[in-house]
C-alpha cells in the first residue's frame, strides 16, 4: 500500500519503520526533516500526499494537525475520493470532527485513531488504536492496523476515538498523580520508596500506569516515553471537553496546577512521570 506518514516523533517515527518493515511503500515528512530507512522523504506535507492511498498522521496537537491538512504546503490539494486520513495524534474531539467533515468534501475519508501503548508500544507494534470512523474504513485499514497493533477498539464516529483517548488519559493523570503523592507522602513518614512499589504492586490498588512508570521513579529516569508538556496539552484538552459539556473536573483543575509547575521547574521535555519530584518540592 502507497503510504505518506506525517509526523516522525517519539511514536510515529517507529510506527512509519514498522510500516516500511512490513513491505509498504511510506513516504514521510517532518516538520523538522528526519528521515526512515527505506522510505522516502517528502518536503511538504502535500508532496507526500500526493499519489497515497493513506495519509497517516501523528504530530504535537490540535494546530499541528490543521496545518498539516489545511495550511500551505498541507494534504488537502492531494485528497482525491478513495484516499483515506488516518490521524494518530491526541487533539480536540470537536476539531477532529471539524477536520473529517472537510476531508469529506474531497470525497476522501477520516479516521481518528489516536493510541495507547507508549514509546515502547510503537517500537514493538504493541499499539492499542482507539478509533472513531467508519466500519468500511476500518476494514479497509484493518492490514495497517495489524502491522502498527495488537488491537483496535472502534469507539464510535468521528471524533469518538479522541474523546475516549482524553478521558483515558484523565485517568492515566490522576492515578500517576495518587502514586506521586503517596510515594511522596510515605517517603516523608520513613517507608522506603521501593517498599511503598511493592505494597502497591501486591495490592488491590495496582495499575497498568504505576506498573509501567514505577521502575522510571525508582531509578529517577525521566526520559520522555510520555513528554510532559504533551500530557499538559491533554489535561487541557480535557479541561476544555468538560467546559462544552459544563461539567466540572475538580481533581483535574489541581492536577494541570502540578504539570504547570513542573513545566516551570524545567520538566517539559521529560516524561510526565518527572511530575515526582515536582510534587516532592511543592
Amino acid at each position: 500500500m502507497k503510504i505518506a506518514y506525517l509526523g516522525l516523533g517519539i511514536m510515529g517515527r517507529p510506527m512509519a519503520a514498522n510500516l516500511v518493515k512490513a513491505g509498504h511503500e511510506v513516504t514521510v515528512w517532518n516538520r523538522t526533516p528526519k528521515s526512515v530507512p527505506g522510505a522516502r522523504t517528502a518536503a511538504t506535507p502535500a508532496e507526500a500526499a500526493t499519489g497515497a492511498e493513506v495519509v497517516w498522521i501523528c504530530v504535537a496537537d490540535t494546530s499541528a494537525v490543521e496545518r498539516v491538512l489545511f495550511g500551505a504546503d498541507g494534504v488537502e490539494p492531494a485528497l482525491r475520493p478513495g484516499m483515506i486520513v488516518v490521524d494518530s495524534s491526541t487533539i480536540a474531539p470537536r476539531a477532529s470532527r471539524r477536520f473529517a467533515e472537510r476531508v469529506s468534501v474531497k470525497g476522501a475519508e477520516f479516521v481518528d485513531a489516536p493510541v495507547t501503548g507508549s514509546k515502547i508500544g510503537a517500537e514493538s507494534a504493541q499499539l492499542v488504536f482507539i478509533v472513531g470512523g467508519a466500519e468500511k474504513t476500518l476494514a479497509a485499514l484493518d492490514p495497517l492496523f495489524k502491522v502498527l497493533g495488537k488491537k483496535v477498539i472502534h469507539v464510535g464516529e468521528n471524533g469518538a476515538g479522541e474523546s475516549a483517548k482524553i478521558s483515558m488519559n484523565l485517568m492515566a493523570a490522576a492515578i500517576f498523580e495518587g502514586f506521586a503523592e503517596a510515594l511522596v507522602l510515605s517517603g516523608k513518614l520513613g517507608v522506603p520508596a521501593e517498599k511503598m512499589v511493592e505494597l502497591i504492586e501486591s495490592s488491590m490498588i495496582r495499575s497498568g500506569v504505576t506498573d509501567y512508570k514505577a521502575g522510571f521513579v525508582l531509578r529517577r529516569d525521566w526520559t520522555a516515553n510520555f513528554p510532559l508538556r504533551l500530557m499538559l496539552k491533554d489535561i487541557r484538552l480535557m479541561l476544555e471537553a468538560a467546559a462544552e459539556e459544563k461539567i466540572s473536573l475538580p481533581a483535574l483543575k489541581e492536577i494541570e496546577k502540578v504539570y504547570q509547575k513542573a513545566v516551570d521547574d524545567g520538566h517539559a521535555d521529560h516524561d510526565y512521570a518527572a511530575t515526582v519530584e515536582t510534587v516532592r518540592n511543592m
